[in-house]
């Protein structure tokens, strides 16, 4: 949370079409085309809200309580229906609830050394849970597509810097096969990303200069980026729907657009001379992003794709941006609002 900011966590749901802020004085959704409020609870119902999963544009929460007035234990997970306007599950934890993940067939919750996976939503029971690595920020993504595409859970494994993979549609009730890593980074793990297809996972280290895509079938690396040269926390990565391309966005208050499928269109230190760029190393081969933008100098973001070359950037400064890029590395803003002070919407969603 941000320095005189009520809001907690922000967070897009899986078509990246709406976004969830949680805050201290409650709960709201919105919708992004057009920018729109969709739902509101106030701190009488909800109180403060630590995190919040939308499932897809349904009208199912969860909602994980904290923050300085929390209403509910934070140990407790509460899946609320706007349509009913109520409590449908609740489930309770030996500890606080770090994060929550959802799929229309999969309910996942992570704690601070476990993570838990159940059926959803009828009937909702564990099929199993795993020990995992500490993990305070709750990292965990699942790609969200059902028919053929792979059902893949990602998080941070055992081994400092480690990704583990779990193929959910192969593990039913018991978790008995070995564990797959691909050893990412040499530091702590600070943000993770999944596609769509399940097929791509991005990784960044607490380092924050480097971004890392794998292929988590053959655990391969496919390419690595950099974001800079200082260090910097980043908060948010997204794959665009077709995989082509990669965001992220740090504590510097700077997108960053790269260039999956294309890496030519990535920048890189062509004009210095093949001489010095070789006694760079690897920094010398480094591929930059092809296009950026920054947002409010420190403030920190959620970023995603939109339609036709787009990016969305959600800031816990209440404010919302809307970025084009083109393949030539030209970016230009298209709109700019503070959401928390837009007009809602009656429509579901």
């Amino acid at each position: 949370m941000m320095k005189g900011s009520n809001i907690l966590n922000l967070r897009f749901n899986q078509d990246q079409g709406c976004f969830m802020a949680s805050m201290e004085n409650g709960l709201r959704v919105y919708n992004l085309e057009p920018l729109v409020e969709k739902t509101h609870y106030d701190t009488e119902t909800v109180g403060s809200v630590a995190s919040c999963e939308m499932l897809f544009r349904t009208n199912i929460l969860a909602i994980v309580s904290g923050g300085s007035h929390p209403k509910f234990p934070e140990n407790i997970l509460y899946i609320y229906d706007d349509s009913q306007k109520k409590t449908v599950i609740e489930i309770k934890f030996a500890s606080a609830v770090k994060a929550v993940r959802l799929r229309r067939d999969k309910l996942i919750v992570v704690l601070l050394n476990r993570i838990h996976v159940f059926s959803f939503l009828h009937p909702t029971r564990e099929l199993f849970s795993v020990e995992t690595r500490k993990n305070p920020k709750g990292l965990c993504e699942v790609s969200p597509l059902q028919s053929s595409h792979k059902q893949v859970l990602v998080f941070p494994g055992h081994k400092l810097g480690s990704v583990q993979i779990v193929e959910l549609s192969t593990t039913l009730q018991s978790y008995s096969s070995a564990p797959i890593y691909i050893q990412a980074h040499k530091n702590e793990l600070a943000c993770i990303a999944i596609n769509q297809q399940g097929t791509r996972v991005a990784t960044a280290s607490e380092q924050g200069t480097l971004i890392r895509v794998w292929d988590t079938t053959t655990r391969n690396q496919l390419v690595e980026l950099r974001r800079g040269a200082d260090p910097a926390t980043i908060h948010c990565m997204n794959f665009s729907a077709d995989s082509d391309f990669l965001c992220c966005s740090s504590d510097k208050g700077t997108v960053h657009i790269f260039a999956i499928k294309d890496t030519n269109l990535n920048r890189r230190m062509s004009g210095l001379p093949p001489a010095i760029r070789g006694t760079l190393g690897k920094y010398g081969d480094s591929q930059w992003a092809l296009a950026n933008f920054t947002v409010s100098a420190e403030c920190p973001c959620i970023c995603a794709f939109g339609p036709n070359n787009s990016i969305y950037a959600v800031c816990f400064d209440g404010t919302f941006h809307k970025y084009a890029f083109s393949t030539e590395g030209i970016c230009h803003r298209e709109a700019y609002d503070v959401f928390l002070e837009v007009d809602d919407d009656d429509d579901s969603f």
